[in-house]
């Protein structure tokens, strides 16, 4: 069964995701970013403005075919568009579209967004309706450990 974690307080949804890719490829792990297109288009920006030592390779998942099957982190608004099943990230409003599919998936929530908590508050109890045990990440409590 897929894992789901939720990753709570996020002081900047974009700057997490990041350092989560770049975690995750340390570990061999390869990552599905999902969420709206304008959000995935920054997360790119972002991505490519990274210094040479944080520098993580993605690509858009309507990329090139070549430059896709090479990257290990896609940016999909469509999850189910590409074959890796490793590690989802979501960071939209909705329960991603094949979630269960993947090894993992990883649920990032802002710290001061109120309608992007409520949003993770409904596929908490989604999840949880459908019978995933959830663990629960708080980011502050792990900055402040």
């Amino acid at each position: 069964m897929t894992e789901v974690a939720f990753h709570f307080n996020a002081p900047d949804k974009l700057a997490y995701a990041c350092r989560f890719a770049r975690k995750a490829l340390k570990h061999g792990a390869r990552v599905v970013v999902t969420g709206g297109a304008a959000e995935l288009q920054a997360l790119d920006r972002m991505m490519w403005a990274l210094g040479p030592t944080d520098f993580v390779a993605h690509a858009l998942a309507d990329a090139d075919p070549d430059v896709v099957a090479a990257s290990p982190v896609l940016l999909a608004v469509q999850p189910l568009s590409v074959a890796m099943r490793d590690v989802l990230l979501n960071l939209g409003s909705q329960l991603p579209s094949g979630f269960e599919q993947f090894e993992k998936v990883i649920e990032v929530v802002s710290a001061s967004d109120e309608q992007d908590r409520q949003s993770a508050r409904t596929r908490w109890r989604q999840y949880a309706a459908q019978g995933y045990e959830i663990v629960r990440h708080d980011l502050v409590l792990k900055e402040n450990a």
